[in-house]
This record gives structure tokens, sequence and C-alpha cells, in this order.
């Protein structure tokens, strides 16, 4: 048996397959069904507003001929995407089967509903005669550009957003939790001087909270306004309409959106670029913390709990991996190959209009699938770990040379102050320290031999590799600023 004759259909990508679970929030606002039935929610709104004006234009009709719809047909109008289930989807792949045009599929889908309408309504509804107010004066892109935006916004605001939130308030409870836990700091993998572990996540912390703020703050941006952006149809049909008007009134108040004057055919998707680029680099930045945490758990600074039933490896029984964090790694770097390309693609197209951007933008649940994917492995593996104090204190207790650095900052400042003998600090230091192992016995001798007044001389010999992380502690408070 053919894999492709088996029902239902088996799923090409992991997104749909294996990792369904993960990204299922996902399909109600990217799958090609989202999609289709916030086209209908545009076109019916659209609709709506020619029929019943708005308080630009005292609440008259914009359309001569047509009388302002009742409430009772308002609600069945807004009822037909509410109602796009199962039944639907197959009703209007049936007409795009034939129009091999998605957005003319929805408007007949609509004009069927529209047949329907004295059924629910009576004879007396004016709906079933409405059917050439549907999509008036629209461009397919006048529905299309709207309907993803708004499919994007609810995409992130209702689903990766708080993924992402997720993390960082976890991040923001260890930093607290640990902010007084001295931990040995590697610069070019090396030895350097000690930190918190607390700090070190509040770094994390600080970094996502700024692009989430940019997140947060983006603009979504619609238009409404015919083929080629100039009002064309729409001046020639009806002239004394103030149609600019009508579209603020519809992009803004309407759809929720940010009102985009001046396009060509399409909307420009400068929007698209500057939110894709934002989530790609929070993408990065958690690939970053996901490669650290990696290490760290390699390093034995954090113990990984193991998952009750599950198997390292196939034949290595005692493996615990740290398979969540690998996994967010994947997933982040094919995220932002993906956002990439569509913040390079979109912001491009052939003078007024081409198709390049229709296809490209289908693969923006697919770039948000896989950020959403990491997101859940990151925030799952960082559920599942806890620091080992015993391997951070003997990492500690086994590099006093890290006081190189405070002894000969003192030195150095003592010098500036004309104390005696405290020439060349950097160079006595490191010729004590460098490539050496030593302990605190070889630390305080050290600092007996200098000219140290007696208060720097106590306060340095106090230090030790776990005491010597600075404002480390204090610096946990700035990762909510």
């Amino acid at each position: 048996m053919k894999l492709t004759d088996i029902t239902p259909a088996i799923a090409l990508t992991p997104l749909d397959g294996r990792y369904h679970k993960q990204t299922a929030p996902l399909v109600e606002y990217m799958s090609e069904p989202a999609l289709n039935r916030e086209r209908m929610r545009v076109e019916v709104e659209w609709m709506i507003l020619l029929a019943n004006g708005f308080s630009g234009n005292g609440n008259q009709p914009i359309i001569p001929g047509v009388k302002p719809l009742t409430q009772a047909e308002q609600e069945y109008l807004r009822a037909i995407p509410e109602q796009f289930g199962a039944e639907g989807i197959a009703r209007h792949a049936a007409h795009e089967a034939i129009t091999h045009h998605d957005v003319k599929a929805v408007e007949y889908y609509i004009d069927d509903e529209l047949d329907k309408a004295a059924d629910a309504l009576g004879e007396e509804t004016q709906l079933t005669h409405l059917k050439t107010l549907v999509h008036f004066a629209c461009t397919s892109e006048d529905i299309n550009n709207l309907s993803i935006a708004r499919c994007v916004k609810n995409a992130i605001e209702q689903v990766w957003l708080p993924d992402a939130q997720a993390i960082v308030d976890l991040l923001t409870e260890k930093a607290e939790q640990y902010r007084d836990m001295s931990l040995l700091a590697l610069t070019h993998g090396q030895p350097a001087t000690p930190t918190t572990l607390g700090k070190e996540l509040a770094v994390f912390v600080h970094r996502l909270n700024r692009q989430l703020k940019h997140v947060r703050e983006q603009e979504y941006l619609g238009k409404i306004n015919g083929a080629t952006g100039t009002f064309g149809a729409h001046l020639a049909a009806l002239p004394d309409v103030d149609w600019i008007a009508v579209s603020q009134e519809f992009v803004t108040n309407r759809m929720g959106l940010t009102w985009n004057p001046l396009t060509t055919q399409i909307e420009s998707h400068d929007w698209q670029a500057e939110l894709y680029g934002t989530i790609s680099h929070t993408n990065r930045i958690l690939h970053n913390l996901a490669v650290d945490v990696w290490m760290y758990i390699s390093r034995g600074v954090f113990a990984q709990e193991p998952v009750k039933g599950a198997t390292g490896s196939s034949t290595m029984p005692h493996k615990v991996n740290p398979i969540r964090f690998e996994n967010a790694e994947a997933n982040l770097e094919i995220s932002c190959s993906l956002l990439d390309t569509l913040s390079a693609t979109l912001v491009e197209s052939r003078w007024q209009r081409d198709l390049t951007d229709s296809t490209t933008q289908r693969n923006i649940g697919s770039a948000l699938g896989y950020s959403v994917l990491a997101l859940t492995n990151l925030l799952g593996g960082l559920k599942s770990i806890h620091p080992n104090e015993i391997v951070i204190s003997r990492e500690l207790d086994e590099n006093w040379e890290v006081l190189g650095e405070p002894i000969q900052t003192a030195m150095r400042a003592g010098e500036l102050a004309g104390e005696p003998g405290m020439d060349h600090p950097y160079e006595k230091v490191k010729e004590l320290m460098r490539g050496h192992s030593i302990g605190k016995a070889d630390v305080e001798r050290f600092i007996d031999e200098q000219s140290f007044d007696s208060a720097t001389a106590a306060r340095l010999k106090a230090l030790t590799p776990a005491t010597y992380t600075g404002a480390a502690s204090k610096l946990v408070d700035f990762d909510r600023q």
C-alpha cells in the first residue's frame, strides 16, 4: 500500500505529524481554513459597513439602494465565518476546484449563504438580493492583506507571546531563586571572574524582555483601496463617497489594524518584515540560552531530572540526554531560516504586484510553528534542571587564580594613590597565577608580600572565589527594568 492512499492523509511535515500536539494552537489562526474564515469575516464586515455606514457619514448607507441591515441580518452575516467548519471547508474547496482562486471561492461561499438567508430570516430580508455587495470594489489583496494581518496578530498574541512569556517568567523566577548562588564564569572557555547563577539567567531575562516589548508594540498594517491603491473603481462607481475616510474607518475601527494609506495593489508587508525580524532575533537569544544550558549540563553545573519511562540511549541505559535543549536549538534554527526568508522576500514586489508574496505567506504558520515547538521544548527543559551545588562549589574551590583580578586592581589603585611597592601590578600577579594551580594559602602569602594597608589586605584576604561576585546579586533586580 502506498502511504498516499491512507485516509486521513499522512502529514508531510513534522509540525502536523510528530509535533502536532505542540503546534496545534496555531491551527486556529495560521491554517488555510483559518485564513479562509478570516477572509469571510473581512467580507461580511465590509458588507455591513457599506450598508450601515459609520459616524463619519452619519451612519447612512454608503451604497445607494442598499437599506441598512437589521440586527438580525448583521448577526446572520457574522455567523457565516463563525460556523465555518468541516462541511464549510469542503464546500469552499469545491468552489476553489472550479475557480482556481481562493478569494473568489470565499465570495461564492458567501453567496451560497445569502441564498439561504430567507429560510432563517424570512422572505422580507434583503440579504438574498445583496450578492453584488459581496466583495464590492475590492481586489483580492484587499481581503487577503487584512485577513493575514489579523491571523498573524492573533497567532502572536494568543499563542507565540504567551509561550515566550512563560519562558521569561520561569527564568525570572530562577534568577531570583539563585541570585546569591556563586558560579565560576568561563570566558573563552577558561576560568574567569565568578558571577552568580541568578545573574547569568537574568541576562537572558533582560535580553528577551526587550524583544518581547518590541513584539507587543508591533503595528499590524492593513489597506483596502482597490486594484492599484488608487480607489479607482470606487470613485468611478460612486464619485461622491469619501472612500479614503471609508477605508480608514474600516481598517482601523472594524479590523483593528493600523491603516496604510499608500500602497500598490498589495500592502507593502514592511510590518511583517519588522515582526519576523524581531521574532528571529528572539529565537537567536533563545538559541543562545539553549546552548548555554546544554553546556552547563555537560559541565555538571546543572543536573537533569530523568523523565520516568524515557530512554536516553538505545544502547547506554545510564544516559539522560539534554534532548529538549537540542530539539529547541534545531527548531529555532529552522524558524529563523524561514522568518529571515519571509522578511527578505515580502518587502519586494514587481511594480504594482506579483504573486511571490502569496505563496511565501503560506509559510508564516510554519515559521511560527517551529518557534512555538522550540519554546515548548525549552520550557520543558528548563523545568527539568536544577543546580548541582557540589560541582559548582568544587569548580570555585579549584580556581583560586581568579582572585588575581581584584588583587592586581587593588594594586593599581594603590599605585595611583602614590603607595610604594605597587608598581607593575599586572605583571606581578601574572607571574604568580597564570598557568599555575594555586590555593588560598598562595593568595594570602602574595597579599602579605605586598605593601597594602591593613584594611585593604584584610579585605582582599577575605575574598574567596565563592564570595568574589561583585554586584552580581544586586544586578538581578534589573531584569525587570
